[in-house]
């Protein structure tokens, strides 16, 4: 045995997909059951196309609010009638917003499904937003903002998002201090009616389920009745050309910068997206990758320095990230600069490929092993159009990817010469430095 080298990985298996049985009922809404007897558990998904993209510019924040009061006041339940009840079945409930999607996560003991299914019910059909329970909220996230406010990443995401979605809805993603004031109730309300509809809903439970005719009974008695009708349609998915710009968000008294580099990328079922993925991989999605080892390691500019790809349905955006010492600013960027041209001037190596292969297979079983994992990647994937198949083929696209694919795919959107690179820092520290690198927008950090 050679002990000069490690063990190499074996190829993990490919995903199997357990069965899924999809229906729709008469007012359209999608049904999934997935059979999983392991544990005595079910868990729940119900997904609706309405995410922070539909908040018109003075009610930023209106999808999110929405969704955090779903569950704290229907017709017949108070909140703490609801806290109550969720606990008595040892279940949880919650409902989130993203930028394309509301869903409102449930899981409880197999034998209290029929009460899980009566609460999911009344929240997303019956939820009144009573004035105190809104006004708390109002309240807190702004408490929450002010707490974001204080860290210069915020800036640094916010901004970037501007440069390169904007005037899309895309640009904006958090609420300001002004916008949560404007959420009243009959907004809430008005959000609720307008988009929470059966026919533009996904609806997915998996676990210990009873047979597949009771289950669709009980959601049918349950949701039967929830007239379908029509919902606004979404923004138009058009995007500014990607174009370099330089923008020095001024954050007096910071004794580092935050910086992202990047621009408008693909969505998941764009062909380029399992090359781009796997080359984010390398580049710097993971420990091993480039940018770890070159900006941390090598270089010692920065504990962190990492890429992200992040696709959403209409769109995506791949970044470089990374927080460095003032007086290293210039050379950070010109070393993250050249790890973005050196993976599209010549392809990885063979052994670069196949760890990025297998990392982004094991994270994706590792990630969907969990009832509620499948469970949410599932209405994921259906919420963003694409087929339950891309579930099962995903480890073996990402195995596909080769080298010349991957470099094709950088070229086109790993491109600094093309991406908008945001700054955070203190202006009379190294505003300078970054117009050493091109033409410099100032913007206060209020």
């Amino acid at each position: 045995m050679d002990r000069t080298e490690p063990p190499r990985t074996a190829d993990l298996p490919l995903y199997k997909l357990p069965p899924v049985f999809e229906t729709r009922l008469a007012n359209g809404l999608t049904i999934l059951l997935v059979m999983d007897r392991r544990f005595p558990m079910v868990s729940a998904r119900l997904g609706f196309q309405c995410g922070s993209k539909f908040d018109p510019a003075e009610l930023a924040g209106l999808s999110e609010t929405t969704g955090a009061l779903l569950t704290e006041g229907t017709a017949t339940r108070s909140s703490r009638q609801i806290a109550e009840e969720v606990a008595a079945i040892g279940g949880t409930l919650r409902a989130d917003s993203s930028p394309d999607s509301l869903l409102l996560a449930a899981s409880a003991l197999a034998e209290n499904l029929p009460a899980l299914l009566d609460l999911i019910a009344d929240v997303t059909r019956n939820a009144n937003f009573p004035e105190d329970e809104v006004a708390l909220r109002k309240e807190n996230r702004k408490q929450e903002l002010i707490a974001q406010r204080s860290e210069a990443g915020f800036w640094a995401d916010e901004k970037f998002l501007e440069s390169v979605y904007s005037p899309h809805p895309y640009s904006r993603q958090d609420p300001t201090p002004e916008s949560i004031d404007r959420l009243e109730r009959g907004a809430l309300a008005g959000f609720k009616d307008c988009h929470l509809a059966p026919n533009h809903a996904v609806f997915v439970l998996l676990g210990a389920l009873p047979d597949q005719q009771q289950t669709l009974e009980m959601i049918a008695a349950r949701f039967g009745d929830w007239a379908k009708r029509d919902t606004p349609a979404a923004p138009a998915a058009r995007f500014p050309e990607p174009r370099r710009t330089i923008v020095l968000v001024d954050r007096p008294g910071s004794v580092q910068a935050d910086i992202r580099i990047g621009r408008v990328a693909v969505t998941r079922s764009d062909p380029d997206y399992f090359p781009l993925l796997v080359g984010n991989t390398i580049l710097g999605g993971a420990a091993a990758s480039r940018l770890f080892s070159n900006i941390r390691e090598k270089q010692g500019y920065a504990y962190d320095a990492h890429s992200s790809l992040a696709p959403l349905k209409d769109s995506g955006s791949f970044s470089v990230i990374t927080q460095v010492r003032n007086e290293v600013l210039a050379p950070a960027i010109e070393a993250l600069v050249a790890e973005m041209e050196a993976i599209a001037a010549q392809d990885v190596s063979a052994e670069e490929l196949a760890t990025a292969q297998n990392y982004l297979s094991g994270g994706f079983v590792i990630r969907i092993e969990t009832q509620d994992g499948l469970a949410s990647q599932l209405a994921a994937v259906k919420l963003l159009g694409l087929p339950v198949e891309y579930m099962e083929k995903y480890t073996q696209r990402v195995r596909s990817v080769e080298p010349g694919q991957i470099r094709a795919a950088a070229r086109k959107y790993i491109r600094p010469d093309r991406a908008s690179i945001v700054v955070v820092g203190d202006a009379s520290a190294i505003g300078r430095n970054l117009e050493g690198i091109g033409s410099v927008s100032v913007v206060k950090a209020e």
